[in-house]
């Protein structure tokens, strides 16, 4: 039987504490960027939202498309950064491409857009870019070099 009578607070001669280190370097593992997921998926939603937010969903019809499917995918990568990270965070440098594309969609996707609109993309794509880069570079950090 155990002596679990000894009530002190210090742990360090116990048996498992060297495995608990280990477990908990292994679930932080990867994790350098853990803050940046919660904004990633509010960026997307907002991606999503925006053509009723600003009110252009009449006037840009495509945009509006074009905004919800790439709101949904920020979201997506957003979710895979959170439930995968160490197989989703190569996929950050392809977030820092949405939003370059995010930044020139206007004039592509849509039809003589106007200030509201090229800004709101601006915006997103270049938060998107940012928070990309800033993925892709703690990935790179965190991963160990062979």
């Amino acid at each position: 039987m155990a002596n679990v009578s000894n009530t002190r607070g210090d742990i360090t001669r116990h048996p498992d504490v060297p495995e608990m280190r280990d477990r908990y370097a292994r679930m932080l593992g990867g994790r350098d960027v853990a803050l940046v997921d919660g904004p990633v998926f509010l960026l997307g939603l907002y991606c999503a939202a925006s053509p009723w937010i600003l009110h252009y969903t009449a006037s840009q019809p495509a945009m509006m498309t074009h905004n919800l499917i790439m709101g949904i995918a920020i979201g997506l990568l957003a979710l895979g950064f959170t439930v995968n990270p160490a197989r989703m965070y190569g996929l950050s440098w392809a977030m820092c491409a949405m939003g370059v594309w995010m930044i020139v969609a206007p004039w592509i996707v849509g039809s003589s857009p106007d200030a509201g609109v090229v800004l709101n993309n601006i915006v997103i794509g270049v938060l998107a870019v940012v928070m990309g880069f800033l993925c892709a570079t703690a990935a790179a950090k965190s991963t160990p070099q062979t």
